[in-house]
């Protein structure tokens, strides 16, 4: 929806654009607060701070303190929001999501292999057009506002232009995003593949274009190891090494049929992981979605490489590619985060994210604490992505990028709240009853973005 002034109407679709604030402006918000300061499971919910009566200052867009209305006084010259009886969070952090799939969300009835022969690979054709790029890049970004996603790592297609227009809207609406081409020279259509050292050239062009404009960073963005030839996965190391604080992006070990696959295809190496360490993908900023088949060996080897998974438990179970071992990342203190990883999964939403993850973890007889499944969504997600000194809590200095939560959004909700005492349980029905409804409002660097939801209220 888009608001069009003077008339007083909605149209489709809000563009969410970002004026700076004034260079002298302290704002302040008056809510309760919750936010996690380090990992509440692997330590001590210490890690997580609830204020029920707490103020937030937010400075030219950076949070300059937070902490409770009778230790923290509000400027006199200070704006003022005032959100009594509602929730503030920090903004959720999606770590594995596909931009030009959302129009294919929920197709029906393939598991993986297939399911990029039938769906994807048509789908992502498109994406050579600039305006069709241009269109779909804006309606996703408003659909992930509306769901409370203020970061995501995003995958573009093989074409250049799908990343160009889609780091243009970020960047209009001032958001902190990560994305980048596919790489792909093989098993795929002939119309989505490139060369190694075209993927190259073309991913350095978008790196020089777009990596650290303003909140944007670039991925390096192999599809998978199947579609990449061993000189293009070379060719990626390359641009790792040239371009220093760049991230990678890729897929691994998602399905067991994709990975007897790569043991085809890469017979000299002894597992999947293998295959990215021997060409120097595996580091600080890589992104591993999906990790779902993996040994132990493997867990210590991501652990000793300071790289990150991805959990996509809606696509998991979506195209039936298995149940994530969240035990043995924390085992191995392996950085984790959330991804909606649509379109293979089936909903933008991190609230029915992590309801599928609590799920999916039962079935594994191990509980996803409420607290830890937050930080997951939140600071764990920054820090798998190695943005946590910028955005995923409401520590001095970083970014104000934040939701407003309403934690009676539906009849149903709100009864189930209504006699719950601890906030932990409050929050543990929000985690699974909620959904872009209690998304009441989204802050991007101290400034309210007016999504449509947020308009019709």
């Amino acid at each position: 929806m888009r608001w069009i002034a003077g008339t007083g109407r909605l149209e489709r679709d809000v563009l969410c654009r970002y004026t700076p604030m004034s260079s002298s402006s302290i704002h302040a918000v008056k809510a309760s607060l919750l936010h996690c300061t380090g990992d509440p499971d692997r330590y001590s919910t210490d890690n997580i701070v609830y204020v029920p009566d707490g103020v937030m200052l937010i400075e030219n867009g950076i949070i300059k303190t937070c902490g409770t209305a009778d230790t923290t006084p509000i400027p006199e010259h200070a704006s003022v929001s005032d959100f009594t009886g509602k929730l503030v969070i920090p903004g959720f952090v999606d770590t594995h999501v596909h931009y030009p799939q959302l129009d294919m969300i929920a197709a029906y009835g393939t598991q993986l292999l297939e399911w990029l022969e039938r769906y994807t690979f048509p789908a992502e054709a498109a994406f050579c057009d600039k305006e069709h790029a241009t269109n779909a890049a804006s309606f996703f970004l408003d659909q992930l506002l509306t769901n409370g996603t203020t970061t995501a790592m995003v995958f573009g297609t093989v074409h250049p232009e799908s990343v160009n227009a889609f780091f243009n809207e970020a960047h209009a609406r001032n958001l902190r995003m990560i994305c980048g081409k596919v790489m792909m020279d093989r098993n795929a259509p002939q119309n989505l593949l490139d060369t190694p050292e075209g993927s190259y050239q073309e991913s350095q062009q978008l790196i020089d274009r777009w990596h650290e404009k303003g909140r944007l960073g670039y991925a390096v963005t192999p599809r998978f190891a199947p579609t990449s030839t061993a000189e293009q996965l070379r060719m990626a190391g390359r641009l790792l090494d040239e371009n220093p604080g760049v991230h990678l992006h890729t897929h691994m070990a998602e399905n067991a049929d994709e990975c007897d696959w790569v043991a085809s295809l890469f017979p000299d190496t002894k597992d999947y992981l293998a295959v990215y360490e021997q060409f120097g993908l595996v580091r600080k900023r890589s992104m591993f979605a999906h990790a779902i088949h993996l040994s132990d060996n493997a867990w210590k080897r991501l652990a000793m490489h300071d790289a990150s998974v991805s959990h996509c438990p809606c696509s998991n179970l979506f195209i039936g590619s298995g149940l994530f071992d969240l035990r043995s990342a924390q085992k191995h203190q392996v950085r984790v985060g959330l991804g909606t990883d649509i379109g293979a999964g089936d909903n933008v939403s991190l609230l029915r994210v992590v309801n599928e993850a609590y799920k999916v973890q039962q079935l594994q007889r191990h509980t996803l604490t409420p607290e830890h499944a937050f930080y997951l969504a939140t600071l764990g997600g920054a820090r798998a992505l190695d943005l946590d000194t910028k955005i995923g809590s409401f520590e001095a200095g970083k970014e104000a990028d934040f939701l407003v939560i309403d934690e009676q959004a539906t009849p149903l909700l709100a009864r189930r709240t209504a006699s719950q005492k601890s906030w932990q349980d409050r929050l543990f029905s929000v985690l699974m009853l909620g959904d872009d409804r209690c998304i009441e409002q989204t802050w991007i660097m101290g400034k309210h973005y007016p999504t449509a939801a947020s308009i019709l209220r």
